[in-house]
């Protein structure tokens, strides 16, 4: 196995019994799992030889979403793993009628701002959104909140 492999398995839409796999990815990434439970098919995952190696998952809140979950194993990185999962969870976005993501992060500030996230007050962010298990989160006290506008 070397970088320039193509991507592994192909990313699908994550099922009801990935849920303790996806929970021990997040957690070995230091990522928050509640609420995971309620929004796991609003998640894409990644497999590589029967085994999750990559997550990313969406929650809606009406005409905003909050993107959560994002990990990818250590062996896995800088393979545009995530950032194709993400993508892909955008597009999904866009046609469920959201306007606008956010995000919570307290590691990859700038790995988003070259997605097209900015920086934005807590206080900012959509009032749907912020009842998410993630916010509400002790993990996520110190986290920079982002967003990305979908547009119309």
């Amino acid at each position: 196995m070397h970088g320039g492999d193509p991507v592994l398995g192909a990313v699908r839409a994550a099922q009801q019994q990935d849920l303790p796999a996806v929970e021990a990815l997040l957690k070995s990434c230091n990522l928050p799992t509640g609420g995971l439970a309620q929004h796991l098919p609003g998640y894409l995952v990644l497999e590589d030889a029967g085994q999750i190696v990559a997550s990313a998952g969406l929650e809606l809140h009406g005409t905003a979403a909050l993107l959560r979950s994002v990990a990818v194993q250590q062996d896995y990185r800088n393979r545009g793993l995530a950032r194709a999962m993400i993508n892909q969870l955008m597009k999904q976005a866009r046609s469920q009628g959201v306007r606008a993501v956010y995000l919570l992060t307290t590691t990859a500030q700038q790995y988003f701002r070259r997605m097209g996230f900015e920086t934005l007050p807590r206080e900012a962010v959509d009032p749907a959104v912020t009842t998410s298990a993630e916010f509400g989160d002790s993990c996520c006290a110190t986290a920079v909140a982002m967003r990305l506008a979908l547009g119309g």
